[in-house]
């Protein structure tokens, strides 16, 4: 089988050239909401359990205990979730990527079985992902008679790749789909094969559209990053419930910890968010 046929692909129905987003998508709502009412919901957040620690007269005792733990949370804990993240990412835009390209290859199996695993993982439940990726995998390999231990986090990493990597399947699907039909008949006229008009004119073109998209799903995979404590994954909710725990289990500490690390992945993710937006609005297609 030739080069050319592996990596052929089915033109796109002709359509209008335009990738503008709904208008109500949440990117969108986002970028209508003023900037200062994010940080007046997370102000009130931080004062408010001074306010009902304040009723039982032992106000500074529960950020005391935050003050103590807070380094450790995030050095040892929110580092980590970003760091996985990242690994996600990665892995998920490189099969992604592979997978998109198959869902438009002309060869009918490979168009076939790339849109069906697309299917299942995007459209299945993260948290049940990661279960079965838990059970499925070993807790214990063994290489040249020696065994290793599989840790929980090289697990995580793979549970939640799975759902980025079918969601950038669909990302790059879509961008190649919106290029105007147009161009790959203006290639086909230059003697061009369809691998390099894919390549050379279309894939460049779908490059600026699909980073927006991109960008956002990084943000809701790292706000996912939380689940992977079901494996026992030491990252920051995990630590936070074990520095409640160290401080004897207090009720009046829940809320300033786990505000807390609220905050922590807001003052990450909204930027990127924001970014996201005008991204979006740079690089959309002009009618």
């Amino acid at each position: 089988m030739t080069q050319s046929a592996l990596f052929a692909v089915l033109k796109p129905m002709p359509h209008r050239a335009s990738l503008q987003y709904d208008a109500m998508t949440p990117v969108r709502c986002l970028g209508a909401i003023p900037a200062w009412i994010p940080f007046a919901f997370f102000a009130l957040a931080l004062i408010w359990p001074t306010i009902a620690a304040a009723q039982s007269g032992e106000a500074a005792q529960p950020f005391n205990a935050l003050w103590r733990w807070a380094p450790f949370l995030i050095t040892k804990g929110f580092f980590f979730n970003v760091l996985i993240s990242f690994l996600c990412l990665l892995i998920g835009t490189f099969v992604g990527v592979l997978l998109g390209l198959g869902q438009i290859s002309l060869l009918r199996p490979v168009r076939a079985l790339c849109w069906f695993i697309t299917q299942l993982f995007r459209n299945s439940p993260w948290l049940v992902i990661l279960f079965i990726v838990m059970l499925a995998l070993p807790f214990e390999i063994t290489v040249f008679g020696t065994p290793y231990f599989v840790p929980g986090w090289i697990k995580a990493v793979i549970g939640l790749s799975l759902p980025i990597m079918a969601n950038i399947s669909e990302i790059v699907r879509g961008a190649v789909g919106s290029v105007p039909n147009t161009q790959w008949e203006a290639a086909e006229s230059l003697a061009f094969t369809r691998t390099q008009t894919l390549w050379r004119i279309i894939l460049p073109q779908c490059f600026k559209r699909m980073i927006p998209p991109w960008m956002n799903w990084y943000a809701i995979l790292t706000m996912a990053t939380p689940l992977v404590s079901i494996l026992g994954v030491e990252e920051v909710v995990n630590l936070t419930r074990q520095a409640i725990v160290a401080e004897n289990n207090r009720p009046e500490l829940l809320m300033p910890f786990y505000g807390f690390v609220l905050i922590l992945f807001f003052a990450y993710c909204y930027p990127i968010a924001r970014l996201t937006l005008r991204l979006e609005r740079k690089f959309a297609v002009k009618l």
